[in-house]
């Protein structure tokens, strides 16, 4: 059999503000130039950036039917969608934002679990600088940590005491 090759992909860059030269004209307006989704194979304790979560075609979403409940895809394999907001302050650059939303797939049955919703939201919150971890499961966190220190150790260094200790639990 031979390896799989895996991607590469970074984060989204940090661009210079968009509103520069505009006297006002967008002030206040966000922008998903900074947001970045991650995707957290649960069972395989493994993390990677998938630019396709933003319009809900990532390689775990593609070919799948997504369903309202749970409950209809009971075999379905877990995985996070974690939205990473970076942003700059004074010391550097640091995450910003970091919400995570569940989901499941079946790909035997082509059938999965999400709430289009609370992603819709979720990425909404990340946008606007929110830490919300909390109900991720333990070995979830710990992948989600190791893989933001692992990207880039000053913006996990520059981040936020709330996102290192809601990850640490």
């Amino acid at each position: 059999m031979e390896d799989k090759k895996k991607k590469t992909i970074g984060f989204n860059i940090i661009k210079n503000d968009p509103t520069d030269g505009h006297k006002g004209f967008g002030i206040g307006s966000l922008s998903l130039e900074n947001v970045s989704p991650v995707i957290i194979d649960v069972e395989e304790g493994e993390a990677i950036v998938d630019i396709g979560a933003m319009h809900a075609r990532s390689a775990v979403e593609r070919g799948i039917k997504f369903l309202k409940t749970k409950e209809e895809v009971p075999n379905g394999k877990p995985y996070w969608l974690v939205w990473v907001t970076i942003d700059r302050k004074l010391e550097g650059p640091y995450y910003a934002g970091v919400t995570a939303c569940e989901m499941t797939v079946d790909r035997s049955i082509r059938r999965g679990y999400k709430s289009l919703p609370e992603h819709v939201n979720k990425m909404d919150k990340s946008m606007k600088r929110h830490i919300m971890v909390n109900h991720m499961d333990a070995k979830s966190k710990k992948v989600l940590a190791d893989f933001l220190k692992k990207h880039d150790q000053q913006l996990w260094d520059n981040s936020v005491d709330q996102l290192k200790q809601d990850l640490a639990n």
